[in-house]
Protein backbone atom coordinates (compact mmCIF):
# COMPACT_ATOMS: atom_id res chain seq x y z
CA UNK A 1 0.00 0.00 0.00
CA UNK A 2 1.67 3.40 -1.07
CA UNK A 3 0.89 6.67 1.01
CA UNK A 4 0.37 9.47 0.13
CA UNK A 5 1.92 12.65 2.34
CA UNK A 6 3.01 16.20 2.01
CA UNK A 7 6.52 17.95 3.59
CA UNK A 8 5.65 20.97 5.17
CA UNK A 9 8.45 23.03 6.21
CA UNK A 10 10.12 26.63 5.59
CA UNK A 11 13.44 25.30 5.03
CA UNK A 12 14.48 24.32 1.67
CA UNK A 13 16.84 21.88 2.57
CA UNK A 14 15.11 20.17 5.29
CA UNK A 15 12.13 19.18 2.53
CA UNK A 16 15.13 17.82 -0.07
CA UNK A 17 16.53 15.86 2.42
CA UNK A 18 13.70 14.53 4.04
CA UNK A 19 11.63 13.64 0.22
CA UNK A 20 15.59 12.04 -0.51
CA UNK A 21 15.16 9.72 2.66
CA UNK A 22 11.42 9.12 1.96
CA UNK A 23 12.11 8.22 -1.80
CA UNK A 24 15.00 5.61 -0.41
CA UNK A 25 12.24 4.01 2.22
CA UNK A 26 9.89 3.30 -0.10
CA UNK A 27 5.86 2.76 -0.27
CA UNK A 28 5.26 7.03 0.19
CA UNK A 29 4.41 8.94 -2.61
CA UNK A 30 4.94 12.85 -1.67
CA UNK A 31 2.08 14.71 -3.96
CA UNK A 32 3.18 18.02 -2.97
CA UNK A 33 5.24 20.49 -0.55
CA UNK A 34 5.02 23.88 1.89
CA UNK A 35 6.61 26.09 3.32
CA UNK A 36 4.47 27.82 5.68
CA UNK A 37 0.83 27.26 7.44
CA UNK A 38 -1.21 28.52 5.26
CA UNK A 39 0.02 26.95 2.72
CA UNK A 40 -0.22 23.39 4.94
CA UNK A 41 -3.99 24.09 5.07
CA UNK A 42 -4.13 24.57 1.45
CA UNK A 43 -2.28 21.34 0.66
CA UNK A 44 -3.90 19.48 2.92
CA UNK A 45 -7.17 19.97 1.78
CA UNK A 46 -6.75 20.02 -2.05
CA UNK A 47 -4.77 16.31 -1.47
CA UNK A 48 -6.30 14.70 1.15
CA UNK A 49 -2.99 13.01 2.13
CA UNK A 50 -2.88 10.29 4.24
CA UNK A 51 0.21 11.71 5.96
CA UNK A 52 1.64 15.13 6.70
CA UNK A 53 5.06 15.91 7.62
CA UNK A 54 4.62 19.05 9.71
CA UNK A 55 7.48 21.72 11.26
CA UNK A 56 6.56 23.25 14.15
CA UNK A 57 7.85 26.45 13.85
CA UNK A 58 7.20 27.95 10.64
CA UNK A 59 6.28 31.62 8.84
CA UNK A 60 2.56 32.52 9.29
CA UNK A 61 1.36 29.62 11.45
CA UNK A 62 3.22 27.41 13.43
CA UNK A 63 2.28 23.31 13.10
CA UNK A 64 -0.18 23.16 15.76
CA UNK A 65 -2.13 26.49 14.49
CA UNK A 66 -2.35 24.27 11.40
CA UNK A 67 -3.95 21.46 13.01
CA UNK A 68 -6.28 23.55 14.93
CA UNK A 69 -7.40 25.28 11.73
CA UNK A 70 -8.20 21.85 9.99
CA UNK A 71 -10.00 20.99 13.19
CA UNK A 72 -12.15 24.27 13.67
CA UNK A 73 -12.70 23.71 9.31
CA UNK A 74 -14.09 20.05 10.05
CA UNK A 75 -16.50 20.87 13.13
CA UNK A 76 -17.59 23.69 11.14
CA UNK A 77 -18.37 21.99 8.11
CA UNK A 78 -20.08 19.24 10.07
CA UNK A 79 -22.21 21.49 11.60
CA UNK A 80 -23.08 23.02 8.32
CA UNK A 81 -24.30 19.61 6.67
CA UNK A 82 -25.66 18.69 9.86
CA UNK A 83 -28.07 21.84 9.44
CA UNK A 84 -28.91 21.15 5.70
CA UNK A 85 -29.79 17.62 6.41
CA UNK A 86 -31.93 18.38 9.27
CA UNK A 87 -35.70 17.60 8.57
CA UNK A 88 -38.98 18.02 10.05
CA UNK A 89 -40.62 14.93 10.90
CA UNK A 90 -44.15 15.03 12.33
CA UNK A 91 -43.47 18.33 14.09
CA UNK A 92 -40.08 16.79 15.55
CA UNK A 93 -36.54 17.79 14.61
CA UNK A 94 -35.01 15.11 13.08
CA UNK A 95 -31.61 14.57 11.50
CA UNK A 96 -30.81 12.31 8.59
CA UNK A 97 -27.81 10.14 8.01
CA UNK A 98 -24.96 12.84 8.37
CA UNK A 99 -21.49 11.93 6.56
CA UNK A 100 -18.65 13.04 8.53
CA UNK A 101 -16.30 15.89 8.03
CA UNK A 102 -13.20 15.25 5.77
CA UNK A 103 -10.84 13.08 8.39
CA UNK A 104 -7.85 14.62 9.17
CA UNK A 105 -4.34 12.71 7.86
CA UNK A 106 -1.99 11.34 10.33
CA UNK A 107 0.57 14.05 11.61
CA UNK A 108 4.50 13.16 11.83
CA UNK A 109 6.28 16.74 13.43
CA UNK A 110 9.84 16.94 12.07
CA UNK A 111 11.52 19.29 14.50
CA UNK A 112 14.68 20.67 15.92
CA UNK A 113 12.85 20.43 19.57
CA UNK A 114 15.16 18.96 22.05
CA UNK A 115 14.60 15.78 23.44
CA UNK A 116 13.21 16.87 26.76
CA UNK A 117 10.61 19.01 24.68
CA UNK A 118 10.02 16.35 22.53
CA UNK A 119 9.40 13.70 25.64
CA UNK A 120 7.40 16.58 26.95
CA UNK A 121 4.78 16.84 23.93
CA UNK A 122 4.67 12.41 23.71
CA UNK A 123 1.06 11.94 24.46
CA UNK A 124 -0.02 9.82 21.49
CA UNK A 125 0.90 11.25 18.58
CA UNK A 126 2.18 9.41 15.43
CA UNK A 127 5.95 10.16 15.68
CA UNK A 128 8.27 12.92 15.71
CA UNK A 129 11.31 13.18 13.92
CA UNK A 130 14.19 15.29 15.17
CA UNK A 131 16.46 17.27 13.08
CA UNK A 132 18.99 16.52 11.12
CA UNK A 133 16.79 13.45 10.05
CA UNK A 134 18.05 9.82 10.35
CA UNK A 135 16.43 6.69 7.85
CA UNK A 136 16.14 4.48 9.88
CA UNK A 137 14.02 7.29 12.12
CA UNK A 138 11.85 7.94 9.47
CA UNK A 139 11.51 4.51 8.15
CA UNK A 140 10.15 3.84 11.89
CA UNK A 141 7.71 6.63 11.52
CA UNK A 142 6.20 5.60 8.13
CA UNK A 143 5.39 2.25 9.68
CA UNK A 144 3.65 3.64 12.22
CA UNK A 145 1.41 5.32 10.28
CA UNK A 146 1.06 2.32 7.79
CA UNK A 147 0.28 0.28 10.51
CA UNK A 148 -2.41 2.64 11.91
CA UNK A 149 -3.75 2.89 8.19
CA UNK A 150 -4.09 -0.82 8.05
CA UNK A 151 -6.26 -0.41 11.22
CA UNK A 152 -8.66 1.24 9.67
CA UNK A 153 -7.48 5.08 10.16
CA UNK A 154 -7.04 6.79 7.12
CA UNK A 155 -7.68 10.43 5.20
CA UNK A 156 -9.94 9.72 3.18
CA UNK A 157 -12.38 7.59 5.69
CA UNK A 158 -12.16 4.71 8.19
CA UNK A 159 -13.76 3.83 11.22
CA UNK A 160 -15.31 6.71 12.74
CA UNK A 161 -14.29 5.54 16.71
CA UNK A 162 -10.84 5.60 15.16
CA UNK A 163 -11.40 9.32 13.89
CA UNK A 164 -12.87 10.15 17.01
CA UNK A 165 -9.95 8.64 19.25
CA UNK A 166 -7.05 10.59 16.50
CA UNK A 167 -9.01 13.64 17.27
CA UNK A 168 -8.85 13.21 20.59
CA UNK A 169 -5.21 12.84 21.45
CA UNK A 170 -4.82 16.19 18.68
CA UNK A 171 -7.17 18.00 21.12
CA UNK A 172 -4.53 16.25 24.09
CA UNK A 173 -1.99 17.29 22.37
CA UNK A 174 -2.73 21.22 21.44
CA UNK A 175 -4.27 21.26 24.85
CA UNK A 176 -0.55 20.34 26.34
CA UNK A 177 0.94 23.00 23.99
CA UNK A 178 -1.72 25.48 25.18
CA UNK A 179 -0.14 25.30 28.99
CA UNK A 180 4.07 24.67 27.80
CA UNK A 181 3.81 27.52 25.10
CA UNK A 182 2.98 30.32 27.92
CA UNK A 183 -0.84 30.04 28.18
CA UNK A 184 -2.24 29.57 31.76
CA UNK A 185 -2.80 26.48 33.40
CA UNK A 186 -6.32 27.13 34.72
CA UNK A 187 -7.48 27.57 38.00
CA UNK A 188 -7.81 24.05 38.34
CA UNK A 189 -4.50 23.66 38.82
CA UNK A 190 -3.51 26.08 41.31
CA UNK A 191 0.00 25.95 41.16
CA UNK A 192 2.63 27.58 37.94
CA UNK A 193 4.18 24.89 36.03
CA UNK A 194 8.07 23.84 37.17
CA UNK A 195 9.09 24.87 33.51
CA UNK A 196 8.46 27.21 30.65
CA UNK A 197 9.52 27.17 27.13
CA UNK A 198 11.81 29.25 25.81
CA UNK A 199 12.66 29.88 22.36
CA UNK A 200 16.40 29.77 21.16
CA UNK A 201 17.42 30.32 17.83
CA UNK A 202 15.46 27.33 16.22
CA UNK A 203 15.09 25.44 19.25
CA UNK A 204 12.68 25.30 22.06
CA UNK A 205 14.01 24.44 25.55
CA UNK A 206 12.36 23.24 28.59
CA UNK A 207 14.28 25.98 31.33
CA UNK A 208 13.71 25.53 34.75
CA UNK A 209 12.12 28.25 36.66
CA UNK A 210 14.91 28.64 39.16
CA UNK A 211 17.63 28.49 36.05
CA UNK A 212 15.92 32.02 34.36
CA UNK A 213 17.82 35.38 35.63
CA UNK A 214 15.13 37.68 34.63
CA UNK A 215 12.57 38.79 31.56
CA UNK A 216 12.67 41.70 29.73
CA UNK A 217 10.06 43.03 27.30
CA UNK A 218 11.42 45.52 24.44
CA UNK A 219 9.44 46.42 21.18
CA UNK A 220 6.65 43.81 22.31
CA UNK A 221 9.13 40.74 22.02
CA UNK A 222 9.90 39.12 25.67
CA UNK A 223 13.73 38.02 26.43
CA UNK A 224 14.41 35.42 29.05
CA UNK A 225 17.59 35.05 30.17
CA UNK A 226 19.16 32.31 32.22
CA UNK A 227 22.51 31.83 33.25
CA UNK A 228 23.53 30.46 30.71
CA UNK A 229 21.79 31.54 27.55
CA UNK A 230 19.12 33.40 26.05
CA UNK A 231 15.59 32.91 24.33
CA UNK A 232 12.30 34.50 23.70
CA UNK A 233 9.00 33.87 25.50
CA UNK A 234 6.15 33.42 23.58
CA UNK A 235 4.28 35.19 25.81
CA UNK A 236 2.74 38.54 24.63
CA UNK A 237 2.96 40.78 27.74
CA UNK A 238 4.79 40.42 31.01
CA UNK A 239 1.53 40.15 32.72
CA UNK A 240 0.96 37.52 31.03
CA UNK A 241 4.38 36.04 31.50
CA UNK A 242 3.91 36.53 35.26
CA UNK A 243 0.74 34.34 35.63
CA UNK A 244 3.15 31.57 34.69
CA UNK A 245 6.11 31.97 37.39
CA UNK A 246 6.16 31.38 40.65
CA UNK A 247 4.93 34.58 42.64
CA UNK A 248 7.23 33.56 45.60
CA UNK A 249 10.41 33.64 43.44
CA UNK A 250 9.65 36.22 40.76
CA UNK A 251 9.53 40.10 41.24
CA UNK A 252 7.78 42.45 38.55
CA UNK A 253 10.79 45.13 39.79
CA UNK A 254 10.02 47.64 36.67
CA UNK A 255 7.21 47.80 34.29
CA UNK A 256 9.78 46.55 31.87
CA UNK A 257 11.72 43.62 33.91
CA UNK A 258 10.61 40.87 35.77
CA UNK A 259 13.53 39.43 38.14
CA UNK A 260 14.24 35.96 39.92
CA UNK A 261 14.87 37.17 43.44
CA UNK A 262 17.11 34.08 43.76
CA UNK A 263 19.69 35.43 41.12
CA UNK A 264 20.22 39.38 41.98
CA UNK A 265 23.75 39.25 42.53
CA UNK A 266 23.93 42.81 44.45
CA UNK A 267 21.46 45.70 44.65
CA UNK A 268 23.03 49.31 44.41
CA UNK A 269 22.44 52.67 45.60
CA UNK A 270 20.97 54.47 42.65
CA UNK A 271 20.89 58.92 42.97
CA UNK A 272 17.62 59.90 44.06
CA UNK A 273 16.79 57.15 46.98
CA UNK A 274 16.07 54.92 43.83
CA UNK A 275 18.32 51.50 43.04
CA UNK A 276 19.49 49.29 40.32
CA UNK A 277 19.67 45.37 40.50
CA UNK A 278 22.88 43.49 39.23
CA UNK A 279 21.85 40.05 38.13
CA UNK A 280 23.93 36.54 38.29
CA UNK A 281 23.44 36.06 34.08
CA UNK A 282 26.46 36.25 32.28
CA UNK A 283 26.42 39.97 31.83
CA UNK A 284 26.04 40.63 35.22
CA UNK A 285 22.46 43.22 33.62
CA UNK A 286 21.53 45.88 35.64
CA UNK A 287 18.13 46.72 35.96
CA UNK A 288 16.64 49.87 37.40
CA UNK A 289 13.87 48.97 40.30
CA UNK A 290 11.03 51.69 39.60
CA UNK A 291 9.89 54.05 42.37
CA UNK A 292 6.94 52.02 42.91
CA UNK A 293 8.91 49.14 43.34
CA UNK A 294 11.57 50.49 45.63
CA UNK A 295 9.72 49.70 49.27
CA UNK A 296 9.09 45.94 47.95
CA UNK A 297 12.68 45.71 47.43
CA UNK A 298 13.34 47.32 50.88
CA UNK A 299 11.17 44.81 52.42
CA UNK A 300 12.60 41.76 50.66
CA UNK A 301 15.66 43.02 51.83
CA UNK A 302 15.53 44.43 54.60
CA UNK A 303 17.01 47.64 53.58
Amino acid sequence: MTISALIIDDEQLAREELKYLLDSVGGVDVVAQGANGIEAVDLIEEHHPDLVFLDVQMPGQDGFAVIQRLMERNRKAAAELEGRDSVKRGGESVASAIKPAATLPHFVFATAYDQYAVRAFDVNAVDYLLKPFDRARVLEAVERVRVRLAAGGSSSGGAPDAESQAETQIERLLRLLDRQEGRPQGAESGRAPAKLIVQAQSRLLLVDQAEICYAAIDEGVIRVVTRTFEGQSKCRTLEELMELLDPARFWRAHRGFVVNIDQIREVMPWFKSSYQLRMNDKQQTEIPVSRAQTKRLRELFNL
